[in-house]
């Protein structure tokens, strides 16, 4: 089995979609974000495929006025691609591409219950030698109205390269 990291494919969105519906707890977002995250923030967005499918992807942006900042907004993994450190692989694919040369600090949100992202995340910074913090960034209460549990901020780095 070999899987294939590459930038996604404009008409992609559709299948990001369905891969983020097939895989809960994650907020699936709209066809339309889906779609602007595979052409707009291609970029700095990773494809998986396996055998011609769509099997992980990762999207994010280099926040606007932090160019040394990467805020990765979501991370999901197909079932058949699962328990073999894809995602860890799609973001060091990510963050060694040279449109992430500027990039010194990665940001993510994590809910508290999200074991597996944190344990993603902290090992992330002890590969990358990097300091790891966190901090609430969305409050349930204050901003959610008690509909969906905070987000807490990761904040890695400086990311070494």
């Amino acid at each position: 089995m070999s899987i294939t990291l590459r930038t996604p494919r404009s008409d992609e969105g559709l299948a990001v979609h369905r891969l983020v519906e097939q895989s809960p707890p994650l907020d699936t977002n709209s066809l339309y974000c889906n779609l602007l995250q595979t052409t707009h923030f291609g970029e700095t967005a990773v494809a998986a495929e396996l055998d011609g499918e769509l099997v992980g992807f990762v999207s994010g942006y280099i926040k606007p006025g932090n160019p040394d900042t990467y805020f990765l907004w979501q991370v999901v993994v197909g079932e058949a691609a699962r328990g073999k450190g894809l995602a860890k692989k799609m973001i060091q694919h990510l963050m060694a591409r040279d449109t992430m040369h500027t990039v010194s600090w990665l940001e993510t949100t994590i809910t508290p219950d999200n074991e597996p992202s944190q344990r993603l995340f902290k090992a992330l910074a002890r590969e990358w030698e990097a300091e790891l913090g966190v901090s609430v960034l969305f409050d349930k209460d204050q901003h959610f109205g008690g509909k969906h549990e905070s987000e807490e901020l990761y904040r890695i780095g400086p990311i070494r390269r």
